[in-house]
C-alpha cells in the first residue's frame, strides 16, 4: 500500500470515529436533559400539590409575585416619566391650585362670570374660574372693577396667557415685559410674564398708573394700549368698555348671549371714563416712560 491510500484510510477513519463519538455524546445529553426535564416537572407537580394544601403558603406565594410585579412596574414608570414632578410632590399641587379652580368654589357671582367667559372664548372653565378669582381679588386691593380687568384681559389676548405681540406685549394682559420688567422682578423674573395670575396682577399695576397719569379711565386706556399721543385708540377702550358692560350685566344674573358683539355705545363710552373701572395693564408704559413707547405699540398694532 502506497503512502497516499494509507493516509486517505486513516483521514476517513478518523472521520467515522468523530462522528461516532459526537452522537454517542449528543444522544447521552438528550438523555440527561429529557431525565432533568422529568425530574423538574416532577419538582413543580410536587411543590404545586403541596401548596395547594397550604393556603397560608400559597397566600404568600402570590403576595410576593404580586409585590415584585409592582416593583417592577413602579421602576419602568421612573424610567419613562421620571423628569416628571410625581403626584406627591407638593410643588405639584400648589402649581394645580396656582393655574385652576373648580367653578362650583366660586360665589354665585364669579361662578356667572366664569361660565360665561369660557364659553364665549372656548376655553376650559377650571382656567379661567382661578382668573376671575383673582381677578376679584386684585380689584378689591386696587379699587378697580373685577370685570373691567377681565375685560382687558378678553380684549387683549382672548385668554390665551401665551400671547405675544409683534412689540413685545406678553401674557394675558399683553403688558409690556421690557418696559415694566422691574414690575417683574418680585415674583422670580420676566419669565413670569406667561404665569396668568403674575401677568394679571403686573398688568393690574399698570393699568392704574395709566388710569392716574391719564386722570380718567377712557384716557388710561389710552395710555396702556399704546395710543396716548394720538387722536384715536382704533377702538380699544370702547371695546374694553363694551366687554365691562357685558361682564357686569352677567354678574349682576342677566342673560347675555355670549355671541354678544363687542362694540360700545358712544354715549356710553363718553360717560365712561369718569368711573374708576379696571383696565388693561397690557401694553401700558411706566408712570415715566417715554411717549415713545407708546407710539411704538401703537405703530405696531
Amino acid at each position: 500500500m502506497n503512502e497516499p491510500q494509507w493516509w486517505l484510510r486513516m483521514a476517513q477513519a478518523a472521520r467515522h470515529a468523530s462522528a461516532v463519538f459526537l452522537r454517542d455524546v449528543g444522544n447521552g445529553l438528550l438523555e440527561v436533559s429529557h431525565n432533568m426535564l422529568a425530574l423538574v416537572g416532577l419538582l413543580v407537580v410536587a411543590l404545586a400539590v403541596f401548596a395547594a394544601g397550604r393556603a397560608d403558603l400559597r397566600a404568600t406565594v402570590e403576595q410576593q409575585a404580586l409585590d415584585w410585579l409592582q416593583q417592577r412596574q413602579s421602576a419602568r414608570t421612573e424610567e419613562i416619566t421620571g423628569y416628571v414632578a410625581e403626584p406627591d410632590d407638593p410643588d405639584s399641587a400648589a402649581l394645580a391650585k396656582a393655574l385652576a379652580t373648580d367653578p362650583s368654589e366660586l360665589n354665585r357671582q364669579q361662578a356667572a362670570v366664569a361660565t360665561w367667559l369660557s364659553r364665549r372664548y372656548r376655553v376650559a372653565p377650571e382656567p379661567v374660574a382661578r382668573l376671575v378669582q383673582e381677578a376679584w381679588r386684585v380689584g378689591q386691593r386696587a379699587n378697580l372693577d373685577p370685570t373691567l380687568i377681565l375685560a382687558i384681559v378678553a380684549i387683549e389676548s382672548s385668554f390665551n396667557p401665551f400671547a405675544q405681540s409683534p412689540v413685545g406685549a406678553q401674557g394675558l394682559m399683553q403688558v409690556m415685559t421690557r418696559v415694566h420688567n422691574d414690575k417683574y422682578e418680585v415674583f422670580g423674573g420676566s419669565l413670569t410674564a406667561f404665569d396668568p395670575t403674575t401677568n394679571l396682577r403686573v398688568g393690574v399695576q399698570v393699568l392704574k398708573e395709566c388710569i392716574s397719569r391719564a386722570g380718567s379711565l377712557e384716557a388710561g386706556l389710552k395710555f396702556y394700549v399704546g395710543s396716548a399721543n394720538t387722536a384715536d385708540d382704533g377702538g380699544y377702550a370702547a371695546k374694553v368698555l363694551a366687554e365691562q358692560r357685558h361682564l357686569s350685566r352677567v354678574a349682576a344674573g342677566q342673560p347675555v348671549p355670549v355671541t354678544v358683539p363687542t362694540v360700545a355705545a358712544p354715549a356710553v363710552a363718553a360717560t365712561a371714563p369718569s368711573a374708576p373701572t379696571p383696565t388693561s395693564p397690557a401694553e401700558a408704559p411706566k408712570a415715566d416712560a417715554k411717549p415713545l413707547d407708546h407710539e411704538q405699540v401703537a405703530s405696531a398694532r
